[in-house]
């Protein structure tokens, strides 16, 4: 039997027996704290809803949901036809405006019951500047007109927000065709001097693969791609990327060689040399990134590992040679349009030698702890001059 749709604003939650919570006050809470610092809410039976700060799990200090109210608070925030799914699938994706803000779920059935995973979505991204590029490497991209720029890292890491804003920049300075394949669409992207049609994989069309095929009849000058997930959609963004398009697009690696590993691998052995020859010609920049606690503990800041796909670069990609390229990454820094790159390690050592990030926290975040250790001593040596 169906049950009724709640009101989000109706109380669901005790969280003790004098104060009670809506499903709007525990999204209000993202609001509060601001997206970027509380990005996820977790909420199970036998446990209090649970935010994710900073990157690390907080419980609020309440009773632990009971299996008859984690169904409650799921079907205040489903259409029918969502929970029917539930019903039959037994997990099913869906988003949740309230305010001016955007919700992404994903409601599932665990040993327990119920739960649900609520990703808050900003709808305005951040100004590009707010980012934290270790370098002016965004001016140079947002004044591209072809080439595939691969944002990079972990879930929760902050690739769409970069990206976002970096196509929002490009959107209020050229009057171009911006579309966008998305799953799901996490900010709503502004005009501006461009016209943009964002389109929703599941949604608006049936795959990115299907998606990359009508977009390039449909006079783009920007794509996102918002995953290259298996070989036919990387096949695809490469080549939008190779015809005149800029190509913005994600993958979840940690550095730039696991990247171009990454995507080579995606294609049988007999192909990598041509699909080498491929990125070497269209790939413009690759940002790995990292979000990393501030020393003071009040959210969360960037470091980057950032390639420019120089003619030097372009020419150890092409013979496959990736394990080189961490030495240009070394040595590339000056601020030249050329230039330009960083290691993950120089700008975390950036970061700490600047007092914005804890030298534990960067420790633990370093792809190469020793080569990080390196960078701080040559920047206290040196002053801190890069």
């Amino acid at each position: 039997m169906t049950q009724p749709t709640l009101n989000l604003d109706e109380k669901v939650y005790a969280v003790s027996e004098t104060h009670q919570l809506s499903v709007r006050d525990l999204l209000d809470y993202f609001k509060q704290r601001g997206s970027l610092r509380v990005s996820d809410l977790h909420i199970k039976t036998g446990s209090p809803p649970t935010y994710r700060v900073d990157g690390r799990l907080t419980r609020i200090k309440g009773a632990p949901l009971d299996e008859k109210t984690v169904a409650r608070i799921a079907r205040s925030m489903l259409s029918e036809e969502d929970w029917k799914s539930l019903e039959t699938e037994r997990s099913v994706d869906s988003s949740l405006g309230s305010g001016d803000m955007l919700f992404r779920l994903n409601i599932f059935h665990d040993a327990d019951g119920l739960a649900l995973a609520i990703r808050a979505l900003d709808t305005n991204p951040p100004p590009v500047e707010s980012i934290g590029f270790p370098n002016r490497c965004w001016e140079d991209i947002v004044r591209l007109e072809h080439g595939l720029v691969l944002v990079t890292g972990i879930t929760g890491a902050g690739k769409s927000t970069t990206i976002a804003s970096l196509i929002s920049r490009v959107a209020q300075q050229d009057p171009c065709r911006i579309i966008t394949l998305e799953d799901p669409i996490e900010y709503q992207l502004q005009g501006h001097a461009a016209m943009i049609s964002q389109r929703e994989v599941g949604r608006d069309v049936p795959s990115y693969e299907r998606g990359l095929r009508d977009c390039l009849r449909e006079d783009p000058d920007v794509i996102f791609v918002g995953e290259m997930r298996d070989r036919d959609s990387a096949s695809w963004t490469l080549t939008a990327a190779e015809t005149g398009h800029l190509v913005f697009s994600t993958l979840h690696t940690r550095d730039v060689r696991g990247t171009l590993t990454r995507l080579l691998d995606m294609f049988p052995a007999e192909r990598q040399d041509e699909i080498a020859n491929q990125v070497s010609l269209g790939l413009a920049y690759i940002i790995c990134q990292k979000l990393v606690p501030k020393a003071d503990g009040t959210g969360r800041v960037v470091a980057m590992e950032i390639l420019n796909n120089s003619y030097a670069t372009a020419n150890i990609i092409r013979t496959r040679k990736i394990e080189q390229l961490y030495s240009i990454l070394q040595t590339k820094t000056r601020d030249l349009q050329t230039e330009r790159m960083t290691t993950l390690e120089h700008s975390l050592a950036h970061l700490v030698h600047t007092n914005q990030v804890a030298l534990e926290d960067a420790m633990a975040f370093a792809n190469h702890p020793q080569e990080l250790i390196s960078q701080i001593r040559h920047m206290q040596s040196s002053g801190g001059e890069e």
